[in-house]
């Protein structure tokens, strides 16, 4: 052996039934940067599928179509493993931490080349890191177990396509629902004014909810107005985006619930990525509620917001969901809250 190589055991062969280790060379100083090749490799595999998975919104080969959403990163992560442990042997933690490092730069990458859109890739990024580490691990067990490192990484890599044209698209949809309350010190009027003659809404009094820190437009407005069908609520938020509110139920001072019309122009260009468009394939507002119950002190105000999903993660996408729709329906109720005893406060002084 040269002094410019040394042996490390790569993958494992079949001796007398069991598997044994094999040896190969390898360069002991590799090229410059020569330890990001397994990464950038991930991560570009992950950029191809991406790019293979630019169909319209509900077909197979849709980027939120189950054989992409659950097999591209693992996918990465089994490409991050494997172009690593042919340099040399890795531990299980290098298992778990590069496939995430790897996922990370798939993601960002998608970003920078602007096929995906920040709030998706917010939303998306914890479930594709578990899923790459998950895929450098059982990679890393191929590895050290088998004999066939090369037939299973392929097998991986064709993983996204195979299921894609071997399942049906999703066409189940959830309906789930938040609920939040607070108690107001405000007559139920002045709580029922604000509702719905929201004007001028600062974004300091909402721009810490969570939806708008990844790049949700914030509202502007929402005043109801009457309308020969009726009272509608009009929408305005940030982004030229519009839409409007059609009240299905309208008790003065006590409860109000509407439901969501969208116009073709309601969501310019660029305001929500597509995938989580309000009343797209994948997601959609149903109808919110209000209610107003005096208690002692004030006013109890209860908020109800329904939604619908869509996708083949229902139960991941539920989870975000309800924790970005419960903050934003907290938020809200905080914004009416110091609102209406501002109104209050002022009419008694």
């Amino acid at each position: 052996m040269t002094p410019d190589h040394q042996t490390v055991p790569s993958s494992l062969s079949a001796q007398d039934g069991a598997p044994a280790a094999q040896e190969e060379r390898v360069p002991s100083e590799g090229m410059p940067f020569s330890g990001w090749t397994p990464f950038i490799a991930g991560a570009l595999s992950g950029l191809l599928l991406r790019l293979m998975f630019s169909g319209s919104p509900g077909s197979a080969l849709s980027a939120m179509a189950a054989g992409f959403v659950w097999f591209a990163p693992f996918a990465v992560g089994a490409i991050t493993v494997y172009m690593a442990e042919r340099q040399k042997r890795r531990s299980f933690a290098y298992y778990l931490f590069a496939p995430a490092l790897a996922t990370f730069v798939f993601v960002l990458g998608s970003l920078a080349i602007l096929i995906e859109g920040l709030i998706c890739a917010i939303v998306i990024l914890p479930m594709f890191t578990l899923l790459g580490m998950l895929g450098g691990l059982v990679m890393g067990l191929v590895c050290r177990l088998t004999n066939w490192p090369k037939q299973a990484v392929y097998s991986i890599a064709a993983l996204p396509l195979l299921v894609a044209m071997a399942l049906p698209q999703n066409q189940v949809q959830r309906i789930g629902s938040v609920e939040r309350s607070v108690l107001i010190q405000a007559t139920a009027a002045e709580v029922w004014q604000q509702i719905n003659n929201a004007r001028d809404i600062a974004p300091a009094e909402v721009q810490h909810a969570w939806a708008y820190r990844i790049g949700v437009p914030l509202p502007v407005s929402g005043i109801t107005t009457d309308t020969a069908e009726g009272p509608i609520r009009k929408s305005t938020w940030g982004k030229g985006v519009h839409f409007d509110e059609v009240i299905r139920q309208w008790e003065p001072q006590r409860h109000v619930r509407w439901t969501y019309r969208f116009a073709e122009d309601s969501f310019p260009a660029g305001a929500l990525d597509d995938h989580v468009k309000v009343g797209g394939v994948y997601f959609d507002l149903r109808d919110t509620s209000y209610t107003l119950t005096p208690e002692e002190g004030g006013t109890r105000l209860h908020i109800r917001v329904s939604y619908r999903i869509s996708t083949d993660f229902d139960a991941y996408a539920n989870w975000v969901a309800q924790r970005l729709l419960g903050n934003f329906s907290e938020v809200i109720l905080d914004m009416y809250k110091a609102r209406s005893e501002h109104t209050g406060d002022a009419a008694l002084s």
